[in-house]
């Protein structure tokens, strides 16, 4: 008897035989529990909806701060350039020398250079390149016998370059073949 008893236990695992059975709970009304997984659904949508609001402000505020960032890290690179400008300015001004005065200036403008390329600004080639529509605006084309055609024969305005991106493209004139009607008869 004892052995019947340690079997029909709860410890056991089966139910003792007094309890009443589990289908007297009521079912769960289908209606409310849709309403309360759509309550669910609404409320993470609305805080879905609210944290892409705050990552898009973030992001752009990001992006300000990153522009301002650059802008300024350009113009402390550039400011000892202006400095110098100035100086020269001022020197040209009292100075009797132009050699010296153009000589302070080509150092300044070397400065300048170096200033640039410290930030990726190159200058597209020119004069003695081969004509590139990407980097090159031609201005005017020349007849010559000197160049190849598609040569540029002159610089009117440099381009720029910002790493692989064209900042202003170079205005140049290109050389061209001349044509047979201005060439001399006979030949």
């Amino acid at each position: 008897m004892l052995a019947a008893q340690m079997t029909d236990s709860p410890e056991n695992g089966s139910p003792p035989e007094n309890d009443p059975p589990a289908e007297d709970t009521p079912a769960p009304d289908p209606l409310e529990t849709a309403r309360a997984e759509s309550a669910k659904l609404r409320d993470q949508l609305l805080r879905t909806a609210a944290d892409f609001d705050n990552y898009r402000k973030r992001s752009r505020r990001e992006v300000d701060d990153a522009h301002k960032k650059g802008s300024e890290e350009m113009l402390r690179t550039l400011l000892p350039v202006f400095d110098n400008l100035e100086r020269a300015v001022l020197h040209a001004e009292q100075a009797n020398d132009s050699k010296a005065i153009a000589e302070g200036v080509r150092m300044v403008l070397k400065q300048f250079v170096d200033a640039i390329g410290k930030v990726g600004i190159k200058r597209v080639a020119g004069i003695g390149t081969a004509f590139d529509p990407l980097v090159h605006e031609a201005i005017q084309q020349i007849e010559t016998t000197e160049h190849p055609a598609g040569t540029i024969v002159a610089e009117v305005q440099p381009g720029y370059t910002l790493g692989d991106r064209l900042l202003r493209a170079a205005m140049v004139v290109v050389a061209r073949p001349p044509s047979k009607a201005s060439e001399p008869p006979g030949q």
